[in-house]
């Protein structure tokens, strides 16, 4: 009885509430110098946001609203306050700026004035999501994402290169309006092209993990299990024995998914050699790491643009199969070599320079993160700037 009456109260909601409420604020005309960067989960600005935040932040007058929904960690009544909020701040603004999926933004009817662009937060198409998954144990049903759609009235949808438009359509039900999904590649990818960060991000770590300095850095960089709002970390990888093995050469920085919780505690034995960084930011990471251990994360494509080894821990590779599915075959597609156990990690590390295939990384790189170039921004930019404000 409470979920029937739930349904109904979400369909009148997002049905004609939310609805009335958008088109009431959408009398007011559209204000040419409004641009909403939108976010769905957390408080915090993602990093897919910072790029193109800081390059209109450069380019005029234009006045920059980040606002957050805060689905995860609130209750029902806050985030449908927010929700309402939302509908109103939409109504007035030239730009709208996404990086996740959004059954609010795409509720109400968009005025024609308004350009959406979803940024999206990942690169590349790896792990099934969006409709792809609609016949899985992961995400919403069919029936849901049709009657209300989470990716709805975008204009825009940006990726990484021309090979994965063909998922992103799939995934966002966008296959009567292909044009909508372009390679202008990723903005937040701009930033791996960027001397300056990328010396500044070897200081950092070094501040930040002094043990780093004489040594070279693994990053461990694991997806979370099951659904986000009861995301579970991994905990299979075998920390004493990757210390004992690699401590003389190496040291370890473990970061999580955001939607964890609660990490695994990293054993007394293996803290000399293993450090969790989950608060520091996935993109400085990524940058100062010479090998990444991931299993089905898109850290795969960013790190490829740096063209290091790359080790895919998938000892769970059946059941994620079953639960999520991937565009590609797993085993046809990673950029490395798939291990099950912490000893085949060990003796791919202690022979990575004889080991490691830098025409399969780069050869990847290229199909994946071709239009990925350091000027996404830009381009993006000029196209959500260049829609005509009636």
């Amino acid at each position: 009885m409470k979920r029937a009456f739930a349904s109904v109260l979400r369909g009148y909601t997002f049905d004609a509430q939310f609805p009335r409420i958008y088109n009431k604020a959408a009398q007011q005309p559209v204000n040419p110098k409004k641009i909403l960067f939108v976010e769905i989960k957390t408080k915090e600005m993602p990093d897919s946001f910072v790029q193109m935040w800081d390059y209109l932040s450069r380019q005029g007058d234009y006045e920059l609203e980040y606002f957050s929904l805060e689905q995860l960690g609130t209750t029902y009544w806050a985030y449908y306050k927010r929700c309402k909020l939302l509908m109103e701040k939409m109504a007035t603004a030239r730009c709208i700026f996404l990086c996740d999926s959004s059954d609010v933004v795409s509720c109400p009817t968009i005025r024609p004035e308004t350009f959406v662009c979803q940024l999206w937060h990942a690169c590349g198409a790896f792990k099934k999501w969006g409709m792809s998954t609609a016949d899985l144990l992961f995400g919403a049903s069919a029936k849901r994402q049709t009657r209300h759609p989470f990716y709805r009235n975008l204009d825009l949808v940006t990726v990484s290169s021309p090979e994965v438009e063909w998922a992103y359509r799939e995934a966002m039900a966008l296959q009567d309006s292909p044009e909508v999904v372009q390679a202008t590649g990723v903005s937040r990818t701009d930033i791996f092209f960027n001397q300056d960060y990328i010396e500044g991000a070897q200081a950092w770590i070094h501040d930040l993990v002094p043990a780093s300095q004489d040594k070279k850095v693994i990053l461990y960089a694991p997806t979370f299990r099951g659904a986000p709002s009861e995301a579970v970390a991994p905990d299979q990888l075998d920390l004493v024995a990757m210390a004992q093995a690699l401590d003389s050469e190496y040291v370890l920085l473990i970061k999580h998914h955001p939607f964890i919780k609660k990490a695994p505690p990293i054993p007394d034995e293996a803290a000399y050699f293993a450090y969790a960084v989950n608060d520091a930011p996935i993109d400085k990471l990524l940058t100062v790491s010479d090998i990444c251990i991931t299993d089905y994360s898109s850290v795969v494509f960013e790190f490829s643009l740096f063209e290091r080894p790359q080790i895919f821990f998938a000892y769970d590779m059946d059941d994620y199969l079953d639960w999520r599915g991937f565009y590609y075959p797993y085993d046809e597609f990673v950029p490395g070599p798939i291990v099950k156990k912490a000893e085949e990690i060990i003796d791919y590390i202690q022979h990575v320079d004889e080991r490691f295939d830098q025409e399969a990384m780069r050869a990847f790189k290229q199909k994946f993160m071709s239009a990925c170039d350091g000027h996404a921004t830009e381009r993006i930019a000029e196209i959500a700037l260049s829609h005509p404000v009636m």
